[in-house]
């Protein structure tokens, strides 16, 4: 749900990178801020353990336009891969307006991409939502990596409602910026219909 600051006339929209532990959540976020006019995004925070993982998650305030007279403030973040910080993917989810799914396309990361995918609808569930209701991508990430598993696999298993999907290779900016182009006009046409 955006928040709305009225007295500065400033909308406050979330997406989430959601993925595996490894699968490129971080490296997309941090290929959109290279990439990114520095007039027009805030300090990207990042929390990591040791072995370079993000711990709870990258934040990147970025100013993209405006929706009915308002300005826009996109904050993006990503949550740990591991299944042991869910708590924090819980924390990290709370507010949600968009979602981009990021899959790590070698076979030996099938299954993992499926559990995280299931984990993702079980935490929207207990906050009352629904992928179907919420606005989200798909970013097949590493494709150019081998063995890869087959585009039409993964659609099967993770893009259950038909959404924008893209392959990727985030490490050079490969279908990142379509990925999160895709993601924000999502998340504006629902806040266009909803404030």
């Amino acid at each position: 749900m955006p928040y709305v600051d009225v007295k500065k006339r400033l909308i406050h929209l979330k997406i989430v990178y959601y993925g595996t532990g490894m699968g490129g959540k971080t490296t997309n976020l941090k290929y959109l801020y290279e990439k990114t006019d520095p007039k027009l995004r805030g300090k990207m925070m990042s929390l990591a353990t040791q072995t370079d993982r993000t711990l709870f998650f990258d934040f990147v305030p970025m100013a993209l336009g405006k929706i009915k007279g308002m300005d826009t403030r996109f904050n993006f973040y990503t949550v740990p891969g591991q299944s042991f910080y869910n708590l924090s993917r819980k924390a990290i989810l709370k507010d949600v307006d968009g979602l981009v799914f990021v899959a790590d396309s070698q076979t030996d990361r099938f299954e993992a991409n499926v559990d995280s995918f299931l984990n993702l609808q079980e935490n929207l569930a207990e906050m009352k939502l629904t992928l179907s209701e919420l606005p989200h991508v798909i970013q097949y990430n590493k494709r150019d990596l081998n063995p890869l598993t087959p585009l039409e696999d993964l659609r099967r298993e993770l893009n259950k409602h038909n959404v924008p999907d893209f392959e990727a290779v985030a490490t050079v900016g490969t279908g990142v910026m379509e990925t999160i182009r895709a993601a924000i006009q999502l998340v504006v046409a629902k806040a266009t219909k909803t404030l």
